[in-house]
């Protein structure tokens, strides 16, 4: 049977999802096309012989439509025969792209493809692919949910209530967060994932200052007097300092099996050991990842102490204290260069984001198996294993 392995893998700095941001200035194709082009310098490969880019990108609106991955290759200067289709499967939709990749390859369907995803939120923001007054989901789910799905930000709140998660907890959990991804950049851990752009260099939200003083003196983020009514369990812990920003980046994998790899004399850095997906409760939402680790881990024939290090995708910190309350997990061995809350969180783009923070950590060091998985709206979640090779 084949299989199929990451042999590259990179990254743009993360900015800012603001018209501040750093990289705010940069159309969202140019963003995923600059990660296309590193990806096939730094490999050596010929781009001709990419069978597939498979692109995620959450709004898919604006100067983000019309299938975004497609004109990003182009930009880059990829041949023209070189197909691309964009993906959405909400955050997550990145991670998913890298499940089909590597599905195609094990299938033998592809020999050589690029699992990618861009999300420019400063210039196309989060929901602008739903016009004011549209309605997304439609009467039959309307009639199955009567009295109305969330937020996401509620979703979180309702996770804190439910796993009783302190507020104290979830600003601790983001400091940490914090401190990781400074440390990691002071010691270089990020050098070998992170392509510049436009003298970009850094991540810019990471906050080597942040303390649990300060984020304690943040407001609620998401406080609504009717949400307060219905859900009255809420406590308001979730704020913007222990939850995810929002940013602009992009990010890309090169995905293809041992035997190409070796013919084409390239480095397998990680195997794809095993995948899954799964649906959870749309109201509460972000729990999926939950189900996911416990799904991925028996068709992978592991335990979680087989695991070394975990990624799973800080949105809110409460959704990863949940998980590991729920899986027993070290947290030690989880976000070790900092997650999301700290790096950023472009949304199409944060699956590959993780997995290449990932791929280069288990690199760093010496871990065998490790574990990626993110909640994504709509009650989904994404998990699959790696494996260093």
């Amino acid at each position: 049977m084949r299989d199929a392995v990451i042999v590259e893998a990179v990254r743009t700095p993360i900015g800012k999802g603001k018209p501040n941001g750093a990289l705010a200035h940069v159309h969202p194709v140019e963003l995923l096309a600059h990660t296309l082009r590193t990806l096939v310098e730094r490999s050596g490969v010929d781009p001709a012989l990419i069978d597939d880019v498979i692109g995620g990108t959450v709004d898919q609106v604006g100067e983000q439509a019309m299938n975004t991955t497609r004109y990003a290759l182009l930009s880059a200067g990829f041949p023209e025969t070189v197909p691309a289709t964009t993906v959405d499967r909400q955050c997550g939709s990145s991670q998913q792209a890298v499940h089909f990749a590597a599905q195609g390859v094990i299938s033998g369907a592809y020999d050589l493809v690029v699992a990618c995803g861009v999300e420019s939120m400063s210039r196309v923001p989060m929901w602008s692919n739903v016009p004011p007054g549209k309605d997304p989901f439609g009467p039959g789910v309307a009639e199955r949910y009567p009295e109305g799905l969330v937020p996401q930000g509620i979703s979180a709140e309702l996770i804190s209530a439910k796993w009783s998660i302190a507020r104290e907890q979830m600003d601790t959990f983001a400091v940490s967060s914090h401190l990781k991804a400074a440390e990691a950049w002071e010691k270089g851990l990020f050098d070998a994932e992170v392509a510049p752009l436009e003298g970009v260099a850094r991540d810019e939200c990471v906050r080597p200052s942040s303390t649990a003083e300060i984020l304690g003196g943040l407001k609620p983020a998401y406080y609504d007097p009717a949400f307060a009514e219905r859900f009255p369990q809420i406590e308001w812990n979730v704020t913007a300092g222990n939850a995810s920003p929002i940013n602009d980046g992009a990010s890309a994998v090169l995905i293809t099996s041992s035997e190409t790899a070796a013919r084409l004399g390239l480095r397998p850095l990680a195997r794809l050991h095993s995948f899954a997906v799964t649906g959870s409760d749309p109201v509460l939402m972000l729990t999926g990842v939950i189900p996911a680790t416990e799904k991925v881990l028996r068709r992978a024939s592991l335990t979680l102490d087989d695991i070394d290090l975990f990624e799973v995708n800080e949105a809110f910190s409460s959704v990863v204290l949940a998980w590991q309350q729920e899986t027993g997990a070290d947290l030690g061995k989880v976000n070790v260069h900092g997650g999301a809350i700290a790096i950023g969180h472009p949304l199409g783009a944060s699956g590959t984001r993780l997995t290449t923070t990932l791929v280069h950590a288990m690199q760093e060091r010496g871990a065998r198996y490790a574990l990626q998985t993110m909640c994504e709206a709509g009650g989904l979640a994404n998990a699959m294993v790696l494996e260093r090779v």
